[in-house]
């Protein structure tokens, strides 16, 4: 198998195999990233993606999930995806499921048949970054999109019959905007309805815009109290049924896992206490930090 760099993948994507069809991320420009700063997006041959496919059948009697790497394989054209897509079918008929990151400006370059045919040909799930639902935090950040544009194109590829991952980042406006950024937040993810619904907490690297802005004293971090409170409004003004709502990544304080609606007061309950003292808080040294 070929791999070059760093290899990202979503948690859920841990005993998945994983084929690096392209090196980085096409747009690489947001303020809290730091992920593909090291690789400068391009395509991989398709050639040896079909190598690193034969060489993995050859080595593993059983694949069940395969995830297509870097930051951003939907932007691939339609025939290196389908190519790709139709030698997985071919190669490793046990696989159930196959997925892919899919920034929204992918999704803008997929016709609604384009989309459909990528889930006929075995694209199962798209994992999208709507990261806030603030309009002016998404700019801020340098997301590249609007909040209306990744709403809109989020409910195509569900459309289009494909599962939805969708991400939002606990923490990214601060102690200065943490109310309006959860109620806008959980405006859209209702708007969105995923199937899953994965909760990250803003990390803070060096040689980021935001890591210059916190140096500035333009943004102040949270701690894990206030993020937990962040949490909290976020459950309060979701609606969202039958989401799987996930809050227990490596970066989150308060591991958190439920389906909405139905475990809605459940998961609030449990902030609540956290917030009382009755339930620990993982410290920064069991997140990595």
């Amino acid at each position: 198998m070929h791999y070059s760099g760093a290899v990202y993948r979503p948690p859920s994507e841990a005993h998945s195999l994983i084929v690096q069809c392209t090196l980085g991320c096409s747009h690489n420009r947001c303020a809290f990233c730091i992920m593909y700063k090291a690789k400068q997006f391009s395509i991989n041959p398709i050639e040896q993606v079909l190598g690193d496919l034969a060489e993995a059948r050859a080595q593993y009697p059983y694949i069940e999930r395969i995830f297509l790497a870097d930051g951003d394989a939907l932007i691939l054209p339609m025939d290196y995806l389908l190519t790709v897509l139709d030698d997985i079918r071919e190669r490793f008929p046990e696989c159930e499921r196959v997925s892919a990151y899919a920034s929204t400006k992918a999704l803008m370059r997929k016709s609604d048949a384009e989309l459909q045919t990528l889930r006929e040909h075995g694209l199962a799930l798209v994992y999208v970054g709507l990261e806030s639902g603030s309009e002016e935090l998404l700019e801020k950040y340098d997301k590249g999109v609007t909040v209306e544009e990744i709403v809109t194109h989020s409910l195509r590829a569900k459309a289009a019959g494909m599962a939805l991952s969708v991400t939002a980042i606990n923490g990214m406006g601060g102690r200065e905007q943490s109310e309006a950024h959860a109620i806008a937040t959980a405006a859209a993810l209702s708007r969105i309805k995923a199937d899953y619904v994965a909760m990250l907490t803003l990390r803070v690297y060096s040689g980021t815009p935001l890591h210059d802005w916190i140096e500035r004293g333009e943004l102040t971090m949270l701690g894990p109290k206030e993020l937990a409170a962040e949490n909290r409004i976020i459950l309060q003004h979701i609606d969202s049924d039958g989401s799987v709502f996930r809050s227990n990544h490596a970066s989150n304080y308060l591991p958190l896992k439920g389906t909405l609606n139905r475990d809605r007061d459940a998961l609030i309950e449990q902030i609540d206490k956290a917030l009382a003292g009755e339930v620990r808080f993982r410290r920064a040294v069991e997140l990595g930090l």
